[in-house]
């Protein structure tokens, strides 16, 4: 990889940042192109002198996105929303990134998508990234296609937000606390971006589906949270008549799209490959979370030492 220029569509969101450090450290030189630059700057620090370019460019325009991935060797896609205009940014932007890459001569394109990504999906998220993958390869039939499960890592906003609201409440409700979910570390992503990168010729036209070593339910994942937080909240099953009701409501924490996803299990498929076929070994969530999730303790990095010690 070294002195290979990679471009990171949308490389200033959270999985960007780890899949930067991967392709940086690999000795590649990154251009991460963004809407607002600005919000890339805190990748800065990542690289030397001369391996990171910053650039404008917006999957919306399409003009934009092709002067960002001229003289690219490779491009990856890490441009993804939860909530609004899901066509724009899974279904035209994916397809803009996929026919500007053919375009440049780009030798890989490596799409991060998401497990669950299916046409005929309930959620309107599902379908969009299903969609979205369909355009990708028809554009550019060797691209080499990533499906996370949930992310966790430092700057989340999955685990992070339960460990703050177990922190603050003493009941927590459990919407679909039966769910599955098979979270994966940001860092895993990262790697498994860079052997896509390194490899078109192997693993281009491939769809891999990455997920760690645990899969717990929506219930068992709190009930982990609130044990490495030291805290005891009670735990309430909302009936799927009340969550359906809450979802359609303004203000309340999820989306009626983001209930329909919570209908389906976040698991790799079976017989399916995934992380490892990538040279990819997962982490588990207990190798890494505690060492961040240790600020929602009553008394920080010394409230589990204290509870232990009076055992």
């Amino acid at each position: 990889m070294k002195n290979k220029l990679v471009t990171l569509i949308g490389g200033g969101g959270f999985v960007g940042r780890y899949a930067a450090q991967a392709l940086l450290h690999a000795g590649a030189r990154i251009r991460v192109a963004q809407r607002d630059p600005r919000q890339a700057w805190h990748l800065k620090p990542l690289a030397a002198i001369g391996q990171m370019q910053l650039v404008a460019a917006d999957v919306g325009r399409p003009d934009t996105i092709l002067r960002a991935v001229q003289g690219a060797d490779a491009v990856v896609n890490l441009v993804g929303v939860l909530s609004g205009d899901f066509q724009r940014a899974h279904v035209d932007g994916a397809r803009a990134v996929a026919e500007s890459a053919a375009r440049a001569g780009v030798e890989a394109l490596v799409h991060v998508s998401a497990i669950g990504a299916d046409a005929n999906a309930a959620s309107a998220y599902g379908r969009s990234k299903g969609q979205g993958e369909a355009a990708v390869r028809e554009a550019f039939p060797n691209a080499t296609i990533l499906r996370p499960s949930i992310v966790f890592g430092r700057e989340d906003a999955f685990v992070n937000r339960f460990a703050g609201m177990i922190e603050k409440a003493p009941v927590v409700p459990v919407l679909r606390g039966g769910t599955r979910f098979q979270p994966v570390f940001a860092g895993d992503v990262g790697a498994a971006v860079l052997a896509a990168v390194q490899e078109p010729g192997r693993f281009g036209g491939h769809i891999y589906e990455l997920g760690g070593p645990d899969v717990l339910s929506m219930k068992a994942l709190l009930r982990w949270i609130a044990n490495e937080i030291d805290r005891s909240p009670h735990f309430l099953d909302l009936p799927d008549s009340l969550g359906a009701l809450l979802a359609k409501l303004p203000g309340t924490p999820i989306t009626t799209d983001q209930w329909q996803m919570l209908g389906r299990d976040n698991v790799v498929g079976q017989g399916v490959e995934g992380l490892s076929a990538l040279g990819v070994t997962a982490t588990p969530m207990a190798a890494v979370a505690p060492e961040w999730l240790v600020r929602f303790r009553k008394q920080g990095r010394f409230g589990r030492r204290s509870r232990e010690q009076a055992a």
